[in-house]
């Protein structure tokens, strides 16, 4: 049985992951090495979980914390 393409997120979640403002996000959508969306829904992009969770393990260096 096909569960379908997995876990789907929208701007506001890949943000929040990203922990960055939504104009923010926007401008990181822009670059080429950003995943594509999975589909667009009434204006709206949502992209695959997994290609998001991928793109930041390749490009986003890990942020210093207070502990470091």
């Amino acid at each position: 049985m096909d569960r379908g393409p997995g876990r789907l997120m929208g701007p506001y979640e890949i943000a929040q992951r990203l922990n960055v403002s939504r104009q923010r996000f926007q401008q990181l959508a822009r670059y080429p090495t950003f995943p594509k969306p999975y589909q667009e829904l009434r204006g709206m992009k949502v992209w695959l979980a997994e290609d998001i969770e991928d793109w930041i393990a390749k490009y986003r260096q890990p942020r210093p914390t207070d502990e470091d």
